[in-house]
């Protein structure tokens, strides 16, 4: 079994964040209308991607009725349609939309991953429950033998990136690139949460502008 494949299987039965555990299933448990029908994952949703990928997207935590609902990254919701439109139209997915987990959606030269794995409260985990999900980044980073460009969607992913890294404190900016790593970039953007999406902070053109960066740093890596 490769490190990743394995990582995968530790953070699905991680039990480290007893209260978010409880909070998770009971979401599970207690689905939202419009979701009644639906079976729920209701556990840590693991990391996605390719696992030779030179493209890292590291977001903030799996949505209540998004990934917790359906079990993948940035599948079921808003945010996930941007990241995953945004993907397909710079080559990196086979498709537009991640709707299930056995959608068939298949990620090239990317692999995404969380701050944490399991939905928290108010989308908002605690300074213990990120660093509990720390030494699961930590060996995301190095298990990614390929990784060019790490993208932290989101000041929180970009804060815990640096940290994880031993990179001290660095001023978060969507477009920001911090260079200087030995094998590897990190590129920072605004996280595409309904919140940034539908006032206007993001808009499309920027976020798909990143990807574009991303992937010209790919080649000149």
């Amino acid at each position: 079994m490769s490190e990743l494949l394995e990582l995968n299987s530790q953070i699905q039965s991680c039990q480290k964040c007893p209260q978010l555990i409880t909070y998770i299933e009971g979401v599970a448990k207690n689905k939202v209308k419009r979701f009644m029908d639906q079976e729920y994952w209701g556990k840590p949703v693991p990391s996605f991607g390719d696992q030779n990928a030179r493209l890292f997207i590291v977001g903030l935590a799996p949505a209540a009725h998004g990934a917790n609902r359906c079990g993948r990254m940035f599948t079921g919701d808003s945010s996930g349609d941007w990241l995953f439109k945004a993907l397909y139209e710079t080559g990196f997915a086979n498709q537009p939309q991640s709707l299930s987990a056995n959608d068939g959606m298949e990620l090239n030269d990317a692999y995404v991953s969380s701050v944490i794995h399991c939905a928290p409260p108010a989308n908002k985990p605690s300074r213990e429950e990120i660093q509990n999900c720390s030494s699961y980044l930590s060996k995301e980073i190095e298990a990614l033998k390929e990784m060019k460009v790490l993208l932290c969607l989101g000041q929180i992913s970009f804060k815990q990136v640096c940290n994880v890294l031993g990179l001290g404190k660095h001023k978060f900016g969507h477009g920001v690139v911090l260079s200087g790593l030995k094998d590897f970039s990190i590129l920072s953007s605004y996280h595409p949460s309904r919140q940034n999406t539908q006032t206007g902070r993001l808009k499309w053109a920027e976020w798909l502008s990143v990807f574009e960066l991303a992937k010209a740093m790919i080649k000149k890596h």
